[in-house]
């Protein structure tokens, strides 16, 4: 059994293989899993008070990790470790440059279309490249409104980032949205 002395947190691969991976650069998707998560937040000492710190679940202060980021309050904290996942991921919706008749076209940035319907398979490589219909137009050209739906998305399709966006709302939020929310689902089923 060796001995190591290590100053800085542990990991399974030696140190010398992780200096020639790095050498190699880092394949495409490298910044979604650097924030992939699962994100915990842990109380910490910061600027003279208290504080809360962003780590990965498997984190630890005690074992020397260096938080992702330190939050003076809770609620966003909680707001980065629902959010800091999506900002990994490829954009779901990408903003044309120009304009058509109806605005800037909202466009599906995986490159699906709506007109070749759900579930139907891609196009092979070889086939003319079907014309993409927009998903939605936008009067201006507004770059942070499709920022700003991309984390939409994410947020919805994740009930781990929702839950923490619920969490960080607090118990005002949540009582008046579950009864706007109760109104919105009754008026729909009659």
């Amino acid at each position: 059994m060796s001995s190591q002395i290590d100053d800085g947190p542990r990991n399974a691969f030696a140190a010398d293989f992780l200096a020639r991976l790095d050498e190699l650069g880092e394949p495409d998707g490298a910044h979604e899993a650097d924030v992939a998560g699962p994100w915990s937040v842990q109380p910490v000492a910061y600027r003279g008070g208290g504080g809360f710190a962003l780590l990965r679940e498997w984190e630890s202060l005690d074992a020397g990790d260096v938080p992702y980021a330190v939050f003076r309050r809770r609620e966003l904290a909680l707001l980065a470790a629902a959010v800091l996942p999506a900002t990994g991921r490829e954009p779901p919706f990408r903003l044309a440059g120009e304009p058509d008749d109806q605005g800037f076209p909202l466009l599906d940035a995986g490159g699906s279309s709506t007109a070749r319907g759900p579930g139907s398979a891609a196009a092979p490589p070889t086939a003319p490249t079907p014309p993409i219909d927009p998903i939605g137009h936008l009067r201006d050209f507004d770059q942070e409104l499709a920022e700003a739906l991309r984390i939409a998305v994410i947020l919805a399709r994740s009930p781990m980032a929702l839950a923490r966006l619920l969490e960080a709302a607090g118990h005002v939020a949540l009582e008046q949205a579950g009864r706007i929310l109760d109104r919105h689902v009754y008026r729909s089923v009659q």
